[in-house]
């Protein structure tokens, strides 16, 4: 039970240093790179960005600061606009972006759901038995209400 304890320690302690020092490529990551290609500043393939050249080199002098993730994220944030980062905040209106998408699968499930169940159930009645004939066996008493309309519209509209 010791092991498993120290084991998690030790485990908690990486994870706490990792997060309080980014990776170089964390942060180019989570930047756009602003020259219109749409990919991050890691991503962007073009030879001499005009956009993603700066950009590393002020990524290098934050980091070089000890600045942390989030405060490296905040200047250039603050510097560029929302725009720079590369997935929306969680915050304000932006957080309709991160829980759109799981409210409309769930609406889209109930109403799939709910259509299912009324399909299963309009299939599940019985069907209704044709009329009994008239106890005089007449046959305009088999016809339905429908039936008897028409003829007697027809019947108006020949003479």
């Amino acid at each position: 039970m010791a092991i498993v304890v120290a084991l998690l320690v030790v485990l908690l302690r990486a994870t706490a240093l990792a997060a309080g020092a980014p990776s170089f490529q964390d942060i180019e990551e989570s930047l756009t790179c602003q020259c219109g290609c749409g990919l991050t500043v890691h991503a962007c393939n073009h030879l001499q960005c005009p956009s993603a050249i700066p950009l590393r080199q002020e990524i290098r002098q934050q980091m070089a600061l000890g600045l942390d993730k989030a405060h490296i994220l905040a200047h250039f944030q603050q510097k560029y606009g929302e725009k720079i980062l590369s997935s929306p905040t969680t915050h304000g209106f932006n957080l309709t972006a991160w829980t759109m998408p799981f409210i409309a699968l769930a609406v889209g499930t109930v109403f799939v759901m709910v259509t299912l169940v009324r399909w299963r159930r309009a299939g599940a009645r019985p069907r209704a038995a044709p009329s009994a004939a008239a106890p005089d066996g007449s046959p305009s008493a088999e016809r339905s209400a429908h039936e008897r309309t028409l003829e007697r519209e027809l019947e108006r509209f020949d003479s």
